[in-house]
């Protein structure tokens, strides 16, 4: 008798809005929201475009190359074996240590607002440090407990997010909404690098395509199911947002926007229920992303594209826990929540437009609708852009910052290539190989 699938299309869909709706929207609705005002509610229309168009790309991809690898799989089946793919792969795992750096410093932000009323940098950076040794312990010993309660998280911080929308709308000022002061229409791109990295974890449905029931049909659907439902849920958060605080009150408490905007309809207790969802969002975040990390080490470790202390076993994990805990300390201690977000959300931007337009090279194999892989490319690189463009005029060094991710990745794959003599390989064969 065979065993049944872990993934159908209605757990597959759970997977990828548990994923998306998680510590990205509670860092972005106010940074993104500071930089466009109330037009930010297009940006996050645009965003959701973007991403079922890359959704689309990344589903037909999956069923083609099924490898829990994912993106890194795309990576070197697109540009094959060498130099180029291999940066690549070690520029995603780079662009993972980004992302949990800034869920780390959002949890520290919204801890910090238990503290004191003020914003605390002290209190910030101890409580992101807190949970994410917190959690490199809980990884170590064995985290199939936390593991298993991801299901209830989800639950719990999507459940807070639809009760807090509704009454939100409620209770919102449509002057505020229809108020003549607004932000240059231009900004909307410019915030797409920050309200499409609140969309990115849809990628995470590819991972699990060989746990799928029937993928070459549950793939795509619950992938552009998912993607719609999230898009539909960001927008209604935005307005309730937005129809609660004026432009000013927004920018003030931008790191913690969306608690800010629960006062109105439920006053202080409002600020400390989203506030306290938001920790269990990002807790729930550092988690899965630090198990994915140590994950992705390990499979570039055996593939030939990290050192090879990445394999050696703590415990339940791996040494590639801790070095990837002691890589992103610097850039929670150095660097603030809109700096971090910022890098991350241009990195995976960039991975992402790489990947798709890796997938032109793959259409005959592929079958994939040419007019949106190239959609994909159009609307991936053309946000990166935006977003480089303005962080790079608003954050003192933002450009170098990148500049630096990119060089290190690429180091780091010429010095392996050279002194170790492996190269990244592909997990799919194709029968026509």
């Amino acid at each position: 008798m065979t065993k049944k699938k872990a993934f159908g299309f209605w757990s597959a869909i759970f997977l990828g809005i548990g994923s998306m709706v998680g510590a990205g929207i509670f860092i972005v609705i106010g940074e993104a929201g500071a930089i466009a005002g109330k037009l930010v509610i297009f940006s996050f229309l645009i965003a959701g475009i973007i991403a079922l168009l890359c959704g689309y790309s990344l589903a037909k991809l999956a069923i083609t190359y099924p490898s829990r690898g994912g993106i890194i799989e795309y990576l070197v089946q697109s540009y094959k074996e060498g130099y180029f793919s291999g940066s690549l792969g070690v520029l995603f795992y780079f662009a993972q240590l980004v992302a949990l750096a800034a869920v780390s410093k959002s949890f520290g932000t919204y801890a910090a607002t238990y503290i004191s009323s003020e914003e605390s940098l002290f209190w910030t950076n101890l409580f992101a440090l807190g949970i994410l040794g917190f959690f490199v312990l809980i990884n170590l010993i064995g985290a199939s407990m936390v593991a298993k309660s991801e299901s209830l998280i989800v639950l719990i911080k999507v459940s807070v997010l639809i009760i807090f929308t509704v009454a939100a709308l409620v209770y919102i000022d449509p002057s505020k909404l229809l108020s003549s002061h607004t932000t240059s229409s231009i900004n909307i791109f410019y915030t797409l690098g920050l309200t499409f990295f609140a969309y990115q974890g849809f990628s995470v449905i590819t991972n699990s395509i060989e746990d799928m029931e029937n993928p070459k049909k549950v793939m795509l659907f619950s992938m552009i199911t998912a993607i719609i439902i999230v898009t539909i849920l960001y927008i209604a958060i935005t307005i309730a947002v937005f129809g609660n605080l004026t432009l000013n009150e927004i920018i003030k408490s931008q790191d913690f926007a969306l608690a800010e905007a629960a006062k109105p309809a439920f006053g202080t207790l409002g600020f400390k229920i989203i506030a306290a969802t938001a920790l269990f969002a990002t807790a729930s975040a550092i988690n899965a992303t630090l198990y994915s990390v140590t994950q992705i080490s390990y499979v570039l470790a055996k593939n030939g594209e990290l050192p090879k202390i990445y394999e050696h076993n703590i415990f339940h994990n791996s040494e590639g826990l801790i070095i990837s805990a002691l890589l992103i300390v610097p850039m929670i201690l150095f660097l603030n929540l809109g700096t971090i977000a910022s890098i991350a959300a241009v990195t995976v931007l960039l991975i992402q437009g790489l990947t798709h337009a890796g997938h032109l090279l793959k259409l005959k194999e592929t079958g994939a609708n040419p007019v949106i892989v190239i959609l994909a490319v159009i609307g991936t690189f053309g946000a990166a852009g935006f977003a480089i463009y303005y962080s790079s005029q608003h954050t003192a060094h933002f450009t170098l910052y990148v500049t630096i991710v990119f060089f290190l990745a690429f180091a780091v794959e010429v010095a392996l290539q050279l002194f170790t003599q492996r190269k990244i390989t592909k997990q799919f064969i194709s029968s026509k190989e």
